[in-house]
């Protein structure tokens, strides 16, 4: 069956780097459109970035522009999410969500759509 499981979450300072990981069981990531989204308690998910399967278009909410990078390595079915000079408002739980191949731009799968399958997630605080 399909499987996500985040890793990568960690305790950083403001203006440290963390990469998180998003291992793929049961289908072939690079098929399927994908999305890291975050979540502090309390407030609504965030679409943080996203890759789109209709046209490979990739997605940043405009609070991790320019210092989130979102990338697959196919070979070992896997997504990351490279984060640099993080703020302290970056803190929260952070999860990588997968939906089959659909005609959805990478907007409008992080702004709008209800991914099908999701992992567990992983906490990232960033606090000195």
């Amino acid at each position: 069956q399909v499987q996500l499981v985040e890793s990568g979450g960690d305790l950083v300072q403001p203006g440290g780097s963390l990469r998180l990981s998003c291992a793929a069981s049961g289908f072939t990531l690079e098929d399927y459109a994908m999305g890291w989204f975050r979540q502090v308690p309390g407030k609504g998910r965030e679409g943080v970035s996203c890759i789109s399967s209709f046209d490979g278009s990739t997605y940043y909410a405009d609070s991790v522009k320019g210092r989130f990078t979102i990338s697959r390595d196919n070979a070992k079915n896997t997504m990351y999410l490279q984060m640099n000079s993080l703020k302290p408002e970056d803190t929260a739980v952070y999860y990588c969500a997968a939906d089959p191949p659909v005609v959805v731009t990478a907007k409008n799968l992080c702004r709008v759509r209800h991914l099908e399958f999701w992992g567990q997630g992983t906490l990232v605080n960033v606090s000195s």
